[in-house]
C-alpha cells in the first residue's frame, strides 16, 4: 500500500506486521500513532542529524542503528553530511512516515542544529544503576531542580522513555560544546560532592554502586539524545515525555506516558518543551562561567 504526504509517495511494506505483539501494535498502527505526535516530534528534531534504531521485526526481534541514508531511499529525504556519514534529517511527516515504515522505533538527535557548532540545551542525563528504582531518579532530579531554582536557572524536564530522566537548560547555542561541557562536569560535580550517597560520576558501572549516574560527558558534537516526544523500543511502548515538575511528585512512572495514550496528554498539555523552541530561550550562564575559571576549576 502507499500513502501520499505532501505529494511524496510513501510506500507501506508488510502493514500488518506487528511491532508490538503484546500491545498489537501493528506496523500501520505505529505510522498512524507517529503522524499524530508529528507537530510534537518533529518541532524539536528538525534541522538535527537523526540517529535512528530500527527493528525489522518488532521489539523482540535484532535492532541495528541507522546514521547514513540507505540506497533504497526516495530522492525527497533530506540529508545533511558530517564526518563522512549522511544522516537523514527528520522534516517533514513524509519522512516520518517513510521511516516509521523501516520499522524505526527510535529517534536520537544531535545537541546542535546541522548548520551550527553548539549546542541549543545543556542537558543533564540522570541514568539509575542497577538495583536502583525510578522513584531514587525522581529524588535526584527534584534535588538538582530546586538548586537550579535556587540560582535562577530555568529548567525542563522529560521522561528517556526507558528509566532514566533528562533535564534541560536552555542555552540557546551561546556556548561551544567545551564550555557547555566545563559547566555540566561542574554541576555533576557539585552535585555529587553534596550528595555523594546519591549521585555519581564514577564512569564505570561496577563502581557506581546503587547511586544515580550523573552522564555529563553524553553531551558533545556528533553524540545524540533521545528526541523529545521520540517512542521508545520498551515493552510498554513508551514515549520520552516532558513533565511539568510538580508531576515528578505526584508519582508518575515512564510506562504512564506510551504511544497508546500520549496523544490524550497532549491534548491537555500541548508541547512542555515548547519554551525551549522560541528565539529568547537562551539563558545567560556566564557567571557560572566565571566562578569555574576563577577558581580555575579544570586546568
Amino acid at each position: 500500500m502507499a500513502l501520499i504526504i505532501d505529494d511524496k509517495e510513501v510506500r507501506v511494506t508488510n502493514p500488518e506486521k506487528l511491532l508490538w505483539e503484546e500491545h498489537g501494535i501493528r506496523k500501520i498502527d505505529y505510522i498512524t500513532k507517529l503522524l499524530e505526535l508529528s507537530p510534537y516530534l518533529l518541532a524539536h528534531a528538525k534541522n538535527r542529524l537523526l540517529t535512528s534504531i530500527r527493528y525489522p521485526d518488532g521489539i523482540q526481534g535484532k535492532s541495528f542503528y541507522q546514521k547514513n541514508l540507505p540506497p533504497s531511499a526516495p530522492p525527497w529525504i533530506p540529508t545533511s553530511s558530517w564526518h563522512e556519514n549522511n544522516y537523514i534529517m527528520l522534516n517533514n511527516i513524509a519522512v516520518l512516515a517513510w521511516l516509521g515504515n523501516q520499522a524505526v522505533l527510535e529517534f536520537h538527535t544531535t545537541f546542535n542544529l546541522y548548520d551550527k557548532q553548539s549546542p541549543e540545551n545543556l542537558v543533564f542525563d540522570l541514568d539509575p544503576s542497577e538495583g536502583q528504582a525510578f522513584e531514587d531518579t525522581v529524588e535526584v532530579a527534584l534535588l538538582i531542580y530546586h538548586e537550579l531554582q535556587n540560582l535562577n536557572i530555568k529548567s525542563y524536564v522529560k521522561t528517556s522513555g526507558a528509566s532514566g530522566l533528562q533535564i534541560y537548560l536552555p542555552v540557546g547555542g551561546r556556548y561551544n560544546y567545551e564550555t557547555a561541557r566545563k559547566i555540566n562536569e561542574f554541576f555533576a560535580t557539585f552535585f555529587s560532592q553534596k550528595y555523594p550517597r546519591k549521585i555519581t560520576i564514577e564512569r564505570s558501572v561496577p563502581k557506581r554502586g546503587r547511586k544515580l549516574y550523573f552522564d555529563y560527558l553524553q553531551m558533545w558534537q556528533g553524540k545524540t539524545i533521545i528526541s523529545p516526544y521520540s517512542p521508545r523500543a520498551t515493552q510498554n511502548a513508551t514515549v520520552s515525555t516532558p513533565l511539568e515538575w510538580h508531576e515528578l511528585e505526584q508519582g508518575i512512572r515512564p510506562e504512564n506516558f506510551t504511544l497508546l495514550n500520549i496523544n490524550e496528554r497532549l491534548k491537555i498539555k500541548k508541547d512542555l518543551f515548547l519554551p525551549l523552541l522560541q528565539d529568547n530561550a537562551g539563558q545567560d550562564l556566564s557567571f557560572l562561567i566565571e566562578l569555574i575559571e576563577k577558581n580555575n576549576v579544570y586546568h
